[in-house]
């Protein structure tokens, strides 16, 4: 499944179809808070990995967490 929206149109954008984004971006990715993001990458919902000082999501990561999202039954 490919994320619905992708920033790689948006004017000025660098996060393109690189392969690891920032948590700030996977969170505009995903149309949620920073902190939310942040809550999701530290419980391991997110996959991530740490580069350096940096913790970037995996891109594919993100897709996965969507997939479980649609998998998870509806409230009515």
């Amino acid at each position: 499944m490919r994320l619905p929206i992708d920033l790689e149109e948006t004017p000025g954008s660098q996060i393109g179809l690189s392969l690891l984004v920032t948590v700030e971006e996977a969170a505009t990715l995903l149309r949620i808070g920073r902190t939310t993001a942040n809550e999701l990458v530290m419980r391991g919902a997110l996959q991530s990995v740490k580069v350096g000082r940096r913790r970037l999501v995996v891109r594919e990561g993100l897709d996965r967490f969507i997939s479980g999202l649609l998998a998870l039954p509806m409230d009515d």
